[in-house]
């Protein structure tokens, strides 16, 4: 039976990856923070346009590719090769992406719709 054991890891890669994700994940949060902190004070619809622009886009897809790129050196790491570790990471991480954009752009809509006792769901207790 063959085996494959990688050479060399890409830890350097792994942690890299991991480090720039959650640098791209913390611009996203406070990029996010501050725009809907700007709309409730001023409940302008145009604020919320900007939430389509590229200083919330870009962050994001820093963060999706980092995630891509981390999930498949740490199967690379676990001795999966380098092609299935991509084939298996990008699709897992673009469709948990593009999810998360949709449920994000609902929730905003919602909240633009009814202000944040729109999102409370403690008022959905019986």
């Amino acid at each position: 039976m063959n085996y494959y054991f990688p050479s060399d890891p890409p830890y350097f890669l792994f942690a890299i990856s991991l480090m720039a994700g959650i640098a791209c994940g913390r611009s996203f949060e406070v990029t996010l923070r501050n725009l809907v902190n700007i709309w409730s004070k001023s409940k302008s619809s145009r604020t919320m346009l900007e939430l389509k622009s590229a200083s919330i886009k870009v962050p994001y897809l820093g963060m999706t590719i980092s995630i891509a790129v981390f999930m498949s050196t740490g199967l690379e790491v676990f001795g999966f090769p380098t092609l299935f570790g991509y084939i298996v990471a990008i699709p897992i991480t673009l469709g948990i992406a593009l999810l998360v954009w949709r449920q994000l752009g609902q929730m905003l809509v919602e909240l633009e719709k009814g202000g944040s006792a729109a999102l409370d769901l403690d008022s959905f207790e019986g």
